[in-house]
């Protein structure tokens, strides 16, 4: 379930001193952004792409990486990661340079009309445009409010799986009514080299927002006594020795029980939120920016603004209104990067030009 990468398509950041001087900084390497990189690259353009996760792909990735996806245009069903595969290799030829696990923290306009950016991680940049595809903001797990059990976040206490390996032969306790609690609980439960010496799935209720196989997956596998699910929530913990051992939970009947444990699995989901992104002078409407509809630019000339993270009249959230924005987006910033040079639309169906620059021999019609 972890996102997989194809290092072959990507270039990643190299130490730098002093601010990278560039055309475009991408925010977001969601389906958007990764779009975005097509379509400059089109125009002859690199960019540089930030993200704050650890690896491209964006919400699909993080959220649904196996889930179905129906919409794209030609593709009759894909998952969020092989969208993302996908995109990676089409944006090949571009040689974009990405910064993984950084948040943008610093956005400053120049004297010479250039940007300053510069991330959490201290990485700089001087670029004309920024281009913010970050999707709904940053996402932020929902916390287990408990006393005292943030103590034992990254220890006893996590919010997502990033090594399933690190769980195999555990006492588990998978806390959630989505996707990602029924499926987790499952894999653990399931004979393999991850699995738990037991697991106990607790919702607050018994109905649940999970796939209904799943659902009725995880119900087989408790009359089977492979797995439990107790109706109730957690309201307090038990400690002993400095370690956690134990979390009492209140079930529907009122009663808090102790139910032993060795490692607590939360999966509320996650929260998005605009972060810095709300600090840097842009027009917000409802957490999300206002842009024209001509080439997506913010109220600040050489920001743009793609993707779900803005808004419009006749806004919808789809992957695939973000990568028309994304076309436009390109052309809208090139007076800006190039102001000396006329730009023509052209297909990559006829034109050389856009045939060297994608890396592919020009076909020839009869």
């Amino acid at each position: 379930m972890e996102p997989h990468l194809n290092p072959e398509v990507m270039n990643t950041a190299a130490a730098h001193d002093g601010p990278i001087e560039t055309d475009a900084v991408i925010v977001g390497a969601g389906p958007v952004g990764l779009f975005q990189v097509f379509e400059l690259g089109l125009l002859e353009i690199k960019a540089h792409v930030i993200d704050s996760l650890a690896y491209p792909g964006g919400q699909p990735v993080e959220l649904y990486p196996d889930k179905p996806i129906y919409d794209i245009p030609a593709i009759p069903v894909c998952t969020g990661q092989e969208l993302t595969d996908r995109l990676l290799k089409q944006i090949e030829p571009f040689g974009a340079t990405f910064h993984l696990g950084q948040e943008v923290t610093v956005v400053q306009k120049q004297e010479d009309g250039r940007f300053f950016v510069q991330t959490a991680k201290g990485t700089t940049f001087l670029t004309k445009t920024i281009f913010i595809a970050a999707g709904v903001g940053s996402f932020q797990p929902r916390l287990l409010k408990v006393e005292g059990l943030e103590k034992y976040d990254g220890s006893q206490l996590h919010y997502r799986v990033k090594s399933p390996a690190d769980f195999a032969g555990k006492n588990l306790i998978v806390v959630g009514g989505g996707d990602s609690a029924l499926d987790w609980a499952l894999n653990f439960a399931a004979d393999g080299p991850n699995k738990a010496e037991s697991v106990i799935l607790i919702h607050r209720r018994d109905g649940f927002k999970a796939a209904p196989a799943s659902v009725a997956k995880m119900r087989e596998r408790c009359e089977a006594y492979e797995m439990q699910f107790i109706v109730g929530q957690i309201t307090g913990i038990d400690e002993r020795d400095g370690k956690l051992v134990g979390a009492k939970v209140t079930g529907s009947d009122g009663v808090t029980r102790v139910v032993p444990m060795d490692t607590l699995l939360v999966f509320f989901g996650l929260s998005p939120k605009l972060g810095p992104i709300a600090e840097w002078s842009l027009e917000i409407e409802r957490k999300q920016l206002v842009v024209d509809t001509e080439k997506f630019s913010t109220n600040i000339p050489g920001i743009f603004a793609v993707g779900d993270i803005n808004t419009y009249p006749g806004k919808k959230k789809l992957i695939l209104s973000g990568f028309h924005e994304c076309a436009l987006a390109a052309f809208g910033a090139m007076p800006i990067i190039s102001p000396e040079k006329k730009v023509f639309l052209q297909y990559t169906t006829t034109s050389p030009k856009l045939h060297k620059v994608l890396g592919v021999e020009s076909p020839v019609f009869d």
